[in-house]
């Protein structure tokens, strides 16, 4: 049944008389609001991460005047509410720590507010989950409104694409290969535009899995940001959440079992970041779904990587949308999805992607001609990683995906640092380097450092890969042999604290196997010696971090937001 008038959640504010919302109406007045604004229509909650600071999002001061004209349109009252902008290259010590503070946030501002649906503007990297998981948590109907991808990078006429060609290039310039000069010229051509990384980084890849899941617009996640559909899209959306709001269509109906294994499959059809599987946990956990990594191993087995996309391929984000976008791709995907499942467009998933075709088949690739055979993910247990560990295989060289090597242990960021800068350091190219307390309390946040640098010694002989090892995240647009979000983390103990310089590790990525060839009395000697480092914080945001944060293989969501008792509603006095 529709909703009534009287049913709207913002009644309670603004509908009744009394004298509290003779009060509120009385200062929507003062605002220069008039009782046409508000009265017998949905108020609309606009989260927007933007900021001065945040290029992907630049952009979304505008959109989201597009997204109220989409409201208004519709007969919804539009009232934007600014949340924490988590600015990808610039928060530190990384933007992961802010992630569930994005989500705290989004949920308090829609439950404190008289808001009765959400458009979440926002598309950088944990941004993405941050917003759906707060609106999730709250439960009203929302949509996502992706931000978007850059345009191609251009240098010297060859085509660039963000955080892929840095780390390519940066290494030919530590190999003296490349002057000051030329990398100079380089800093003011990779990003031409507003919007997000136009790699298959985590921010697209997310954004994706929005879309996926029915959290947006068909096709709304690979518009790119400069182009002109993306303030349409926006307007589309405003003008949608307020049926939602009527239909009463919110996210604990949409988002199911079917749902996020449609999410998944094409996120390793993507050729997806390693990020996306911690975010994805932590979202489903939030509606109440348990994922396991092995379902995520599982799924991979099945799907391979059809989207011809850097870092796994060749093009770019700008030239996925023109070859047919994302529904395009589930449409190849379609007997391997839920056709069933429901939108926040109202149609299934089958609807919306029945009229897609591909228009360039070497960017969105037919499952027989597939980039790789497999799909995104890989995930790997043993003894070092008991709990679980991932990796993208198709960014490996693939000498690397069986390897056993003699370890090079890192105590943290500073000392591998330090060292891999080093011409006389001791290694070789089938040496494994090893990241300790680089995890959810070692990092502290997680920070991206698990694509660690290819020591400088190996660079300058023309090694671009080695086998490393960490319980940090990487950047969705870095590649290589870097096996990540090793649980549990040194920090707190786990089996990684226990590795020393000289042991042999073994990985075997077909069979899944990730193994540290040290006796288990040694293990156990070496356990029986741990010593806990001190917390990082002791005060604070950091602190309460610290105390309630979970491990990679939980979603490092905070223990006490995951999902359960429902939050009671505000009393308005």
């Amino acid at each position: 049944m529709r909703k009534r008038p009287q049913d709207l959640r913002s009644y309670r504010w603004l509908g009744v008389q009394d004298l509290r919302s003779f009060g509120h109406r009385s200062r929507l007045r003062q605002i220069g609001y008039d009782a046409d604004d508000w009265h017998g229509k949905p108020v609309i909650g606009i989260i927007n991460t933007w900021s001065d600071i945040n290029a992907c999002h630049a952009h979304l001061r505008a959109r989201a005047e597009d997204v109220k004209r989409g409201v208004l349109q519709a007969g919804g009252f539009p009232l934007e509410l600014p949340a924490i902008s988590l600015a990808e290259p610039f928060v530190k010590p990384t933007t992961m720590l802010y992630r569930n503070f994005l989500a705290m946030e989004t949920e308090e501002l829609l439950r404190s507010h008289p808001i009765d649906g959400a458009v979440l503007l926002g598309g950088c990297d944990k941004t993405t989950p941050g917003l759906i998981m707060g609106a999730i948590s709250m439960g009203l109907p929302a949509i996502f409104c992706p931000a978007g991808p850059m345009l191609r990078g251009n240098w010297r006429g060859q085509t660039l694409g963000s955080g892929s060609d840095v780390w390519k290039y940066w290494d030919e310039k530590r190999a003296g290969r490349m002057s000051e000069a030329d990398w100079s010229e380089m800093e003011s051509g990779i990003a031409r535009s507003f919007g997000t990384c136009m790699t298959m980084g985590t921010a697209a890849t997310m954004m994706a899995i929005a879309e996926a899941l029915g959290l947006t617009l068909p096709g709304a996640s690979s518009i790119p940001a400069a182009d002109a559909a993306h303030p349409r899209m926006c307007a589309q959306a405003g003008r949608r959440i307020v049926e939602m709001v009527w239909q009463d269509l919110t996210p604990e109906t949409l988002l199911t079992p079917a749902s996020f294994a449609n999410a998944i499959k094409v996120h390793m059809a993507m050729g997806g970041s390693t990020n996306a599987i911690i975010h994805v946990v932590a979202m489903a956990r939030r509606a109440g779904i348990a994922l396991s990594l092995e379902q995520f191993d599982h799924l991979s087995r099945q799907v391979p990587v059809i989207a011809n996309v850097r870092p796994s391929g060749a093009y770019l984000m700008e030239d996925f949308f023109y070859a047919g976008g994302l529904p395009a791709l589930m449409k190849l995907l379609a007997d391997k999805l839920d056709g069933d499942a429901l939108t926040v467009s109202g149609r299934t998933v089958g609807e919306n992607i029945a009229g897609a075709d591909v228009f360039h088949p070497d960017v969105i690739r037919s499952l027989d001609k597939a980039i790789y055979a497999e799909g995104a993910t890989a995930v790997l247990r043993g003894n070092l990683a008991p709990r679980g560990a991932v990796m993208k295989p198709s960014a490996a060289e693939p000498r690397l995906r069986q390897h056993r090597g003699k370890a090079i242990v890192f105590g943290d960021y500073n000392h591998m640092a330090a060292e891999v800068e080093r011409d006389d350091l001791d290694v070789t190219p089938d040496h494994v380097l090893v990241l300790q307390n680089a995890g959810p309390k070692g990092g502290p946040g997680m920070p991206e450092w698990g694509m660690l640098p290819i020591p400088r010694k190996l660079v300058k002989a023309g090694v671009r890969d080695v086998l490393r090892i960490s319980d940090a995240r990487m950047s969705g647009t870095s590649y290589g042999a870097c096996i990540l979000h090793v649980a549990p983390e040194s920090f707190v103990g786990g089996p990684l604290a226990l590795v020393k310089t000289g042991d042999e590790i073994e990985v075997d990525v077909g069979a899944r196997r990730l193994h540290l060839h040290v006796p288990d009395e040694e293990l156990a000697r070496r356990r029986a010696g741990f010593v806990p480092p001190p917390p990082r914080y002791e005060r604070g945001y950091g602190r309460m971090f610290q105390e309630h944060i979970g491990q990679a293989d939980e979603g490092c969501d905070f223990d006490f937001l995951e999902h359960g008792a429902p939050t009671p509603e505000p009393e308005i006095h």
